[in-house]
């Protein structure tokens, strides 16, 4: 038979790995919650000329497009803002404003694979439309900062780099730069950080630009600058100005950004930007053809990089694991000692499961040793040992071994009680 393997840049996801990605989404959700953002989705197929539209033809050479049975030419979504943008357009009218959305789920993008970066990935995207306030711009900052924070990361872990396109556009009316040659200019500060000196050299000097002009711009925005006033008192009233660092190298490769621009980088381990955002007032009225036209800023946090970065820190990466494991662990395994009492063992399960309680058995007849062992693998809390003196029933601490008879009708209270205590507390009476 032929070996088949997962398809380059995608990945299996095993129970372990499920657990952890259902960790990262349950705290993405509580901190959207927290801050009163409710959720949406979109296809994961789009028109491709939604991307063409957005960021022109080049765009096609990172996507996963084809066309369908229909003669219809679409894509994998390989972000969602554009998404985002063309179902406000349709239906803001039915929202208050700000609408604050946010979004989980995969995208998938047909580019080189490494470290941090794969071809399938999920992504949390966060919005807030209808609001052109210098508020949302600060709201988002925070967002992305306690996204972080509930991870277990602090401030020596990761810094939010914030910046402004405004004072690029400034920089550039200097320069009398097009409208094309604005965009060859953003990307090629965008990648100044990771490209060789003398490549950026050469490709600014054919925008007749030079480097030095350009790191003698950067070196004049500092933190005392004027354009981040208003996000550095909102922040600072809450206490998270300390995660930000005021950095023009940071413009955003995307044309659409109008304003605010910011990304999340770790400061230790020298991983590719964790999540990255801005103001992009404009691309709601470009999709629409001018129809509608609504301010918007929003962020994305990708899981592969924020996956890495909890795996290298070490308190992250110990929050993961104790809640992995209570997520997959039972709360009970019925060990059924006498065959005899299958049936009542089996209604035993049923009840405890009624009761919202994760219970499970064994499907076949086993020694009690083997079913213990069971217990153990499935990480149950307690064994509900089902016997010859049945109606009374054995319940035993599968952490301490600690064991004590249990009527059966008594069975779903005293095991909710034994629950609640924490491990290191009172044992079951």
């Amino acid at each position: 038979m032929p070996s088949f393997q997962t398809v380059k840049g995608f990945r299996d996801f095993l129970p372990e790995d499920c657990g952890r990605r259902n960790y990262i989404f349950a705290r993405w959700r509580e901190v959207a919650a927290r801050h009163g953002f409710v959720e949406y989705e979109g296809p994961m197929l789009e028109s491709t000329d939604l991307y063409r539209k957005k960021s022109g033809q080049e765009i096609t050479e990172q996507l996963f497009c084809f066309t369908t049975k229909g003669e219809e030419e679409v894509s994998m979504r390989p972000e969602v803002t554009p998404t985002l943008a063309r179902m406000a357009a349709a239906k803001q009218r039915d929202y208050p404003k700000p609408m604050k959305w946010f979004q989980i789920g995969p995208c998938f993008r047909y580019e080189r694979q490494q470290r941090g970066r794969l071809r399938e990935f999920y992504q949390y995207n966060v919005d807030i439309l209808g609001e052109s306030s210098p508020a949302a711009d600060a709201e988002l900052v925070a967002f992305a900062i306690e996204s972080l924070r509930t991870f277990g990361l602090e401030p020596g872990d990761f810094v939010i780099r914030l910046s402004d396109r405004r004072l690029w556009a400034d920089f550039a009316a200097k320069f009398s730069l097009d409208e094309e040659k604005n965009a060859s200019f953003l990307q090629v500060i965008d990648k100044m950080e990771r490209a060789p000196e003398a490549v950026t050299d050469e490709k600014l000097q054919a925008l007749g630009i030079s480097l030095a002009q350009v790191r003698e711009f950067i070196a004049s925005v500092n933190e005392d600058h004027p354009t981040f006033a208003p996000l550095r008192e909102n922040l600072s009233a809450r206490g998270l100005w300390q995660y930000v660092k005021i950095d023009p190298g940071i413009v955003r490769g995307l044309a659409y950004y109008t304003g605010t621009v910011f990304e999340a980088f770790d400061v230790k381990h020298g991983l590719r930007a964790i999540a990255g955002g801005g103001r992009y007032d404009n691309l709601v009225g470009l999709l629409s053809d001018g129809s509608v036209n609504l301010p918007a800023c929003g962020f994305a946090m990708g899981d592969v990089v924020l996956g890495e970065l909890i795996k290298v820190t070490p308190a992250a990466q110990a929050a993961m694991d104790q809640w992995t494991h209570q997520a997959s662990a039972l709360d009970a395994y019925v060990i059924i000692a006498d065959e005899a009492q299958r049936s009542n063992a089996l209604a035993i399960v049923q009840r405890l499961r009624q009761a919202g309680m994760r219970a499970d058995y064994s499907f076949t007849a086993q020694k009690v040793g083997k079913q213990f062992q069971a217990a153990d693998n499935s990480k149950a809390h307690f064994g509900v040992v089902v016997g010859a003196e049945y109606p009374m029933l054995t319940l035993q601490n599968m952490r301490t071994r600690f064991k004590s008879e249990v009527p059966a009708d008594a069975l779903e209270q005293k095991l909710s009680e034994a629950l609640s205590e924490p491990e290191t507390g009172a044992l079951l009476a």
